[in-house]
């Protein structure tokens, strides 16, 4: 038996066409639970999308399948349709054309694709993007952050599995933005907490051990780096055209970058705010002047080079960390140490937060108070000897003229 009837959805303009017929005599295909299976009715919603495929779905009730065309056909009008084959590319496809189109600097492009490489597409690379949950992600991100020994796994830190979390949010928000997905599976994802360590300087003992440990034609670079708080790859990157003795500056304004299977080459520093000009201390002079006298700059104009060549950050971390031990530091303490000294001794001398800002190139001040606000001098006790200026001596007048 078979009704006749249908039921005209308005839809977005040249976007899909959208019909219910209601009547049809039921398929095998299709039973019903609600009406006996002989001489039963099916109601069939169906759609044409731009592309001009015939989309049908098939309810047991006609309210059933006017609701669901109601919805697809609001979900077109507004925008937030999206084509049940959209999300059917795999994570891996969609996540290499997203990394291509990614405006960054060479090294962040490098980290990204490592970081997908290794961690993200042996979970995630060869599954639809439809079909990855937020309870995958949760899973995920809970086995970054947990050694396995069976496996050789170590636990990530919580700071390398939120940049994986970033890594792979930025993915899925794209294909949000490209009617993949309806919606990004990493919202609302628990994150480990990043254990905050306080910067602790080495002191002027241990940076003068560290640079006579260091092979001549590289002491200087360790009195650089103290006495300027430039970073590593600037201090790599470092040209004589940037030097002004007559003036005692040194202009920052790119930085050594070393790449895998890349020789190594000069761009823009990390960000705007890192171009600066220096001061350089008279000692910084007086190292850099006597280690140009006997290591001339080679090709390129490079102050300091290894083996006639730029120094790449891998072959640096070979010589750096024996040398670290033989001076008694800390195992694990990076070049960057050298940075914490200089900024020590700027708020050890009174200089304000903007001028340390300034000498390092940080972004903002927030950035410097969050890594040497606890260097600055106390601010309880300069409370405390306000106070007890003022009301101290007017209690000493109340006790001698009480005495009187």
């Amino acid at each position: 038996m078979l009704a006749s009837g249908c039921v005209t959805v308005p839809s977005a303009p040249g976007a899909v066409s959208a019909s219910l017929n209601a009547g049809h005599q039921r398929s095998p295909a299709f039973p019903r639970t609600d009406l006996p299976s002989r001489g039963g009715f099916v109601s069939r919603a169906r759609y044409r999308d731009d592309a001009g495929r015939e989309l049908a779905r098939h309810f047991g009730r006609k309210v059933d399948a006017q609701r669901w065309l109601d919805e697809t056909t609001a979900s077109i009008v507004t925008g937030a349709y999206v084509a049940p084959s959209a999300g059917r590319v795999t994570f891996r496809e969609y996540a290499e054309k997203w990394r291509a189109t990614q405006v960054h600097r060479p090294t962040t492009q490098a980290h990204t694709e490592t970081m997908l490489r290794r961690h993200a597409y042996p979970t995630f690379g060869d599954r639809p993007l439809s079909s990855i949950l937020p309870s995958d992600v949760q899973a995920w991100v809970q086995r970054l952050g947990t050694a396995d020994p069976a496996a050789k796994r170590n636990a990530l830190s919580a700071t390398t599995v939120g940049v994986l979390h970033s890594i792979v949010s930025g993915v899925m928000r794209s294909a949000v933005r490209d009617r993949r997905i309806v919606a990004n599976p990493c919202e609302g994802t628990r994150l480990p907490k990043a254990q905050t360590r306080r910067v602790v300087p080495p002191t002027t003992e241990q940076v003068l051990a560290v640079a006579g440990a260091m092979p001549d034609a590289l002491r200087a670079l360790v009195t650089l780096a103290a006495g300027t708080g430039m970073r590593q790859g600037e201090c790599f990157g470092l040209t004589v055209d940037r030097l002004d003795f007559l003036r005692r500056t040194v202009t920052v304004d790119r930085q050594l970058v070393t790449m895998p299977r890349q020789a190594p080459f000069l761009a823009s520093p990390k960000t705007a705010a890192s171009v600066r000009t220096i001061p350089l201390p008279q000692v910084v002079v007086d190292a850099l002047a006597e280690h140009l006298a006997r290591f001339p700059a080679g090709a390129g104009g490079f102050v300091f080079t290894l083996r006639g060549e730029p120094i790449r950050r891998t072959a640096f971390g070979h010589l750096w960390r024996p040398v670290v031990k033989a001076a008694g530091l800390p195992a694990g303490t990076g070049f960057h140490a050298m940075r914490h000294y200089y900024a020590s001794l700027l708020i050890r001398h009174g200089e304000s937060v903007k001028t340390v800002q300034a000498r390092l190139g940080h972004a903002s001040a927030v950035e410097t108070l969050d890594t040497y606000s606890h260097l600055w001098p106390d601010s309880d006790e300069r409370s405390r000897e306000a106070v007890d200026s003022v009301l101290g001596n007017l209690a000493d007048c109340v006790r001698t003229s009480e005495a009187r």
